[in-house]
């Protein structure tokens, strides 16, 4: 059995004798705090844990370390795509450049409302108030010549084994994985600065076979893209090959990766470029086949696309009884991208859709007004299982769907929101309100109203289900400044369910509320308190009845978090969670979490590390703590702490070689209170797991 409990003592030692090393940040910066606190409560809100998918979100960030963003010239979208700031300061600092005018220093951005110094430091190797943004000199030789290649080989693995890679024992039945246990990742990008990109990419799961078997053309799925942006005053984007949508705020399509609710309590707007270049992994959330989007003066812009790809399904034979079935149907889309097993191997591509739509677009002076369509098409028809809970989802063969998407800003106001119908003639709409009262306070409020029957096949709105559907609310966050160094950010919300949901057999509601006070100094130390509570319905088993009813059941956690800056190159985190879950029928179960984090990243020494060790000791899974882990770079991990035990990791990076980057990951969990981890063919016989992970990155 392997186990490391005294490793992060042994790295404290060296980290005291390392501290006296010339000390300096990595040149390869870290995700910032904000943005680890959208991927972290992103995950704990949809209930998974596990490795990231949209892997590569933040990679725009080092293409803007070699070619700032103008701050004078970047549009809404383009302060978006950033992802450092905030609904309402994009907001306030497009407010104050048309007030003020063009920026003539950096030093500027302390004037504009709700610019802490905190997000100015973090936004600053990033933007400039100069550039050529209208500068559209380089042909597209140039561009294919002069830009930068990269290319990264990732590889991971369990190391105790897992049921699903046994044989099956003389008189067992079941299944077992095809392949072996290693998950392998590639991918070659070549970019000029954000204009152009093209590469590919691939990956294998674990457990997928490898040229072998049904993957004989090595790795499981492949993805490839060209992308060309702001070639010239009309072709806006290209995007040929795999690449991404985004129309509105999420009603009938919205394939980017877009945050919930959130402690960033007013960053509640989809938005961004509308097409995008896909790079990453997830095997269900993305396009294939071509875009553009054309300028046409200043205010019109026009964006068509079209998509054919396979998808992955559990198809169903004819019921030779039923004249009308077709021959083949499908019963669900399996959205998890992973072909195992003798099942899911068959279930890959067992289905064809075809996705075609575009989006016109009126920009006038301080907003726009848009209409957006979308149709898709599916060689099989989807006839689900009869549940009562989905008997308003989507069936057939074909849904089609258009919405009005809107945006106004007025002083401090900004005014935003969408309305689609599907071809049922049912319409959901969602609306907002973001307002910066005061320097020192922001607001946001958005209502939505999805009824049950509406229908959207790739709908991705904000609110606390996903699917655009049985669902209303209203939503009101905010975040207050009243002093510097000390932030207070929180929000409410109510819903109502008018219809059944998975596993909950009744209409329901629910409520939560969430409320931070952080307090930080520059280069320093961040420290904040946070508490988290909600009350929706869930299915329990009832004691004098074999009946599931929904009953409203709780969830209370607080947080405390402490990160501090011990020298220039190395910082200390630590974080405490305690919490319980509870409704009147069940047991109440609680449970807590602790944590302590070293970072050591200098530039003048070319090893950097992180590491953590955790404890957590709780009565079950109802009652977990989802925590942002580093990871190799462009990857990340949010796995939840629960039941007893420990967990610890330890992340190498050696940038000794030109041009060339090396990382290493060991990361392993030890549950006290239970005999093995996991279940299904993922069981591993034990209380440990151990995951190793190895990346190689080279630019040339």
């Amino acid at each position: 059995m392997i186990r490391f409990t005294a490793a992060p003592f042994v790295w404290l030692t060296i980290l005291v004798y390392s501290a006296s090393l010339p000390a300096q940040t990595d040149t390869l910066p870290e995700i910032p705090e904000s943005s680890r606190r959208l991927l972290e409560d992103y995950l704990q809100n949809s209930d998974e844990e596990g490795d990231f998918d949209f892997n590569t979100i933040y990679e725009n960030l080092d293409r803007y370390l070699e070619r700032p963003l103008n701050l004078n010239e970047a549009g809404e979208a383009e302060l978006q795509d950033l992802r450092l700031l905030s609904d309402v300061q994009i907001l306030n600092f497009l407010r104050y450049r048309e007030l003020a005018g063009e920026l003539v220093s950096i030093y500027e951005l302390q004037a504009v409302p709700g610019l802490d110094l905190a997000t100015i430091q973090a936004i600053l190797p990033y933007v400039s108030i100069g550039g050529d943004t209208d500068d559209y000199q380089e042909s597209l030789s140039d561009m294919l010549r002069e830009g930068k290649n990269e290319l990264y080989l990732r590889w991971s693995r369990f190391l105790e084994p897992q049921r699903g890679y046994r044989p099956l024992a003389e008189g067992e039945s079941g299944s077992r994985y095809e392949g072996d246990p290693n998950q392998l990742y590639l991918r070659f990008k070549h970019s000029y600065s954000n204009r152009l990109s093209y590469g590919f990419t691939a990956e294998k799961d674990r457990g997928e076979a490898f040229f072998r078997a049904s993957n004989k053309k090595g790795f499981d799925f492949y993805s490839a893209h060209f992308y060309l942006r702001d070639y010239n005053r009309t072709l806006k984007a290209l995007a040929l090959g795999d690449y991404t949508i985004s129309l509105g705020q999420g009603l009938i399509l919205f394939s980017g990766f877009g945050a919930g609710k959130s402690v960033l309590a007013t960053s509640v707007k989809r938005g961004g470029r509308v097409v995008r270049p896909y790079t990453s992994v997830n095997e269900a959330n993305f396009m294939r086949g071509a875009a553009v989007s054309l300028q046409f003066g200043e205010r019109w812009s026009l964006t068509a696309f079209g998509s054919y790809r396979g998808r992955d399904g559990n198809l169903s034979p004819a019921d030779t009884l039923d004249v009308d079935q077709p021959v083949l149907s499908f019963t669900s889309l399996d959205m998890d991208g992973l072909h195992r097993t003798p099942g899911e191997i068959e279930d890959r591509n067992a289905l064809y859709q075809l996705s075609y739509g575009g989006s016109l677009k009126y920009q006038f002076g301080k907003g726009h007004l848009a209409f957006n369509a979308l149709a898709d098409h599916l060689d099989k028809p989807l006839i689900r299982r009869e549940q009562p809970y989905n008997r308003y989802y989507f069936a057939g063969d074909h849904v089609a769907n258009a919405s009005l998407d809107y945006a106004y800003r007025w002083r401090n106001f900004h005014f935003f929101g969408e309305t689609a119908i599907g071809n049922n003639g049912v319409m959901a709409t969602v609306n907002s309100v973001l307002a910066g009262l005061d320097p020192k306070l922001d607001i946001a409020l958005v209502h939505r109203h999805f009824p049950r029957d509406y229908v959207a096949l790739n709908a991705n709105p904000f609110a606390e289900t996903t699917g655009a559907r049985n669902e209303a609310g209203m939503y009101f966050g905010i975040i207050l400044r009243p002093a510097g160094g000390w932030q207070i950010s929180g929000y409410y919300d109510l819903w109502r369910h008018p219809w059944l949901r998975f596993n909950t057999d009744a209409p329901s509601g629910g409520y939560e509320y969430r409320f931070r006070i952080r307090h930080f100094k520059k280069r320093t130390y961040e420290a904040y308190l946070e508490v988290r509570d909600e009350v929706k319905g869930r299915n329990v088993s009832l004691f004098d009845t074999k009946t599931d009813w929904p009953v409203p059941s709780r969830v209370f956690q607080a947080r405390l978090h402490l990160a501090y800056q011990l020298h220039k190159s190395l910082e200390w985190r630590s974080r405490i969670d305690i919490g319980f879950a509870d409704n009147e029928i069940n047991e109440l179960q609680q449970g807590f979490a602790i944590y302590q984090d070293l970072l050591f990243r200098p530039i003048g020494f070319p090893l950097s590390f992180t590491t953590r060790f955790a404890l957590f000791d709780t009565d079950g899974y109802a009652i977990r703590f989802y925590s942002y882990e580093n990871n190799l770079l462009y990857s990340f991990s949010i796995p939840a702490y629960y039941n007893r035990g420990s967990r610890f990791y330890l992340n190498l990076r050696y940038k000794g070689i030109r041009k060339l980057t090396l990382e290493a990951r060991i990361a392993q969990t030890y549950w006290w209170d239970q005999e093995n981890i996991g279940s299904g063919l993922e069981q591993t016989d034990g209380p440990v797991r151990t995951q190793v992970a190895a990346q190689l990155k080279y630019q040339f």
